[in-house]
């Protein structure tokens, strides 16, 4: 892993114990075929979505409070969080109770993103099972799922 990828991960590992969840670590350095995305259903104490993104040895990941949506160009909040490692795109399984994120994993779509600029926004398109969405970044810690 690389010292970039290992200082990504650190609010990741922080909020973590190994000893306790099967989720992947990050330890293992993966090659991948480019800029893939995964959406992940999570049954937690507030159920949710996650999308997450990769961005070279990281996925960068955000929450989707009220999940996406079925209707096209109805607009749902993300909210960034930390970091995951390339193999969490994989990842099913569930986070013991008591653990951060406790609750079930399970993944919903994957497949491939790409970013198309625009004057007041980077919009990002993606290719995929279900997802068929498209997403303006305003800020760094925000995106707008429509």
């Amino acid at each position: 892993m690389t010292i970039a990828a290992r200082r990504a991960l650190t609010a990741y590992h922080r909020t973590r114990d190994f000893d306790h969840t099967a989720e992947p670590t990050g330890a293992a350095p993966l090659s991948s075929p480019g800029q893939r995305y995964v959406m992940h259903r999570h049954a937690a104490r507030h159920d949710h979505y996650d999308l997450r993104l990769e961005d070279g040895s990281v996925l960068r990941s955000w929450a989707l409070p009220r999940g996406p949506s079925l209707k096209r160009g109805e607009k749902r909040l993300a909210v960034e969080v930390e970091d995951h490692p390339i193999e969490y795109g994989a990842f099913e399984g569930t986070i013991p109770k008591g653990q951060y994120g406790g609750g079930t994993v399970m993944l919903r779509d994957a497949g491939s993103w790409v970013v198309t600029g625009r004057r007041d926004a980077d919009r990002i398109d993606f290719t995929g099972q279900s997802l068929g969405a498209d997403v303006d970044h305003f800020r760094d810690l925000h995106l707008l799922v429509r």
